[in-house]
């Protein structure tokens, strides 16, 4: 199906917003995906079923790729879907955590939405269009790397990586100001592209965690790559190293390949 007009970002701001309504509740089940670091709850499935739904009214014909289910099913335009990024922090009640989604086309990112319901925290962004937080223009932070803070993860679904992100985390720290660990790679991107925190790395995550997060960061200034310092992928799991600007992200990018190539050493 030929796509002839592209929804406006007030139009998926709005489905997003009606979508948390599945998300802000008491009563919801959780179940394991192979081990407890890795769970889905009901709200979850649900969230994702009306996105699937609702997002196929505003733009019909697009496709999906999505955490739950393993929902994969591209198009010219698809839809890229974490129905509660930081599932672990939503069933623990804690409220960092997001939905995502995010709208690819011809390999890019063109809208790109991050809501987080307990803080009413809606943040979004089209390509070349800028980004937002409650509608209101967002800027990255002008602070240098002595003086920043670093969001990051230990690597929970891969914990043979854990040494090696333990010794990136702690040169990082030893050059910068202090880390944050929020447990959500959407929010912390966000808080990033808002100037709340400066830096970020994960050494592994899957497209639908940064995906929409990462134009919101870019449209505000901010920089994105791959662990390899290459553009992340939109469709295969990449590493992550963000950053306010280019001078702190090469620093970043730097500390992450000497501790790589440290811990290869000691192999």
């Amino acid at each position: 199906m030929e796509i002839k007009k592209l929804p406006s970002l007030p139009d998926l701001e709005a489905v997003v917003r009606s979508a948390a309504s599945l998300m802000v509740t008491d009563h919801f089940e959780v179940t394991q995906k192979g081990g407890y670091s890795n769970i889905v709850t009901s709200s979850d499935m649900a969230v994702q079923d009306y996105l699937c739904k609702e997002l196929s009214r505003i733009l019909p014909g697009s496709g999906f790729f999505c955490e739950e289910k393993d929902l994969k099913c591209p198009s010219e335009y698809t839809w890229i879907i974490d129905p509660i990024d930081g599932t672990a922090n939503y069933s623990r009640g804690i409220v960092h955590c997001a939905i995502c989604v995010a709208l690819a086309h011809a390999g890019a990112i063109q809208m790109g939405v991050v809501y987080l319901p307990w803080s009413n925290e809606m943040f979004s962004a089209t390509k070349g269009g800028g980004s937002f937080c409650n509608g209101q223009p967002i800027h990255v932070s002008r602070r240098i790397f002595a003086d920043g803070i670093l969001c990051t993860a230990l690597p929970i679904y891969h914990k043979e990586y854990a040494g090696v992100c333990a010794e990136i985390i702690y040169q990082a720290f030893m050059r910068c100001n202090d880390i944050r660990r929020f447990g959500a790679c959407a929010p912390e991107l966000c808080y990033v592209a808002m100037g709340r925190c400066d830096m970020y790395f994960e050494y592994m995550l899957s497209p639908w965690d940064y995906a929409a997060a990462s134009l919101i960061l870019e449209e505000a200034g901010g920089c994105i790559v791959g662990r390899d310092g290459q553009p992340v992928s939109l469709d295969q799991p990449s590493g992550v190293v963000a950053a306010n600007n280019k001078e702190n992200l090469n620093q970043l990018l730097d500390i992450v390949r000497e501790s790589v190539s440290r811990q290869k050493g000691k192999e």
